[in-house]
């Protein structure tokens, strides 16, 4: 019976899949633990693939290889993997060398205590300040809405349990955050710290337009707190607006009309409509994610499997 496989995401990683395969393969050799590698290529479009086949031919013992159709994302790559995985224990593990494979033992000494979910938090990172300050601040607002305890949502290095992997690929999400949806299936979860490295070679998938969509998906896809909150602010602006009404009404009736104030009112019309537009998108956030979940259509399209036939 394998005991533990790593699922690792390939998304143009061409410059850094040799120094990944030199080190990974010797950290899981000395852990004598019967595992499985499994690639899945989401969509390269350098020689990505082509270095995935090549070392399933050298390795084919313990190596499996998932080619895509296309590119779905990391999350979905990682579905991918997931459902074609047959250990015990699951890692998942970014190919860019940023959290060391040799930390891998770490998480699976833990899951021996009990734990059935196991993060990850990054030891003296090794991102640019800007990247750190943003994914800290995210950090705080994902907890305080949803309620998901993570310290570092950003690590992807983490170990789930069979149990977990199974609930997570029942759960026919199209867009989801697999560590948070963990998380909310995990009954008894922990962290530990792990090493990081700046990153092998290549440069992060992640611009800041995927982080910030990445938390509205974090938000949108496990709470309902941001509707919450506009409803509970459309009430409390709706009040002042009917008392600024009355004042200006019973000022006009004292004092007489005025234009002195005109620019004022604009100001204050113009800040509505600013909530009002912010409210709306994300009312779209909710609704986008519906009606994607009621298209059905498939997560992932698999081209070819790479794999000893048992």
């Amino acid at each position: 019976m394998i005991e533990v496989s790593v699922v690792i995401p390939v998304y143009n990683e061409e410059q850094g899949l040799k120094a990944l395969f030199e080190r990974l393969y010797p950290a899981l050799d000395k852990l004598s633990r019967k595992y499985e590698i499994i690639f899945i290529n989401d969509g390269s479009r350098d020689r990505s693939a082509m270095m995935l086949q090549e070392q399933y031919q050298a390795r084919p013992d313990v190596t499996r290889a998932i080619l895509l159709k296309g590119n779905f994302g990391q999350h979905m790559a990682i579905m991918a993997g997931f459902e074609h995985s047959r250990g015990k224990y699951i890692v998942t593990l970014d190919a860019d060398l940023q959290n060391p494979p040799e930390e891998i033992g770490k998480l699976l000494d833990k899951m021996d205590e009990g734990y059935d979910y196991v993060g990850s938090i990054r030891k003296d990172r090794q991102d640019s300040l800007w990247r750190s300050v943003a994914s800290k601040m995210m950090n705080r607002i994902r907890e305080k809405i949803t309620r998901i305890k993570m310290t570092d949502q950003g690590c992807m290095l983490r170990a789930y349990s069979r149990d977990i992997v199974n609930a997570i690929n029942s759960a026919q999400e199209t867009n989801t955050f697999i560590p948070a949806l963990a998380y909310t299936f995990a009954s008894n979860p922990t962290e530990i710290e792990v090493e990081h490295e700046e990153r092998a070679a290549g440069e992060s998938k992640y611009s800041l337009y995927s982080l910030i969509r990445l938390n509205f998906d974090l938000m949108t896809g496990f709470s309902v707190v941001p509707l919450q909150v506009f409803s509970l602010s459309g009430i409390l602006i709706s009040f002042l607006s009917a008392l600024f009404v009355l004042i200006i009404a019973i000022r006009r009736l004292i004092v007489g009309p005025e234009v002195q104030g005109v620019f004022t009112l604009f100001g204050i019309v113009f800040f509505f409509i600013g909530i009002i537009l912010f409210g709306i998108g994300m009312l779209g956030e909710y609704i986008g994610r519906i009606y994607q979940e009621v298209r059905h259509r498939p997560r992932y399209l698999v081209d070819t499997i790479l794999e000893e036939q048992s």
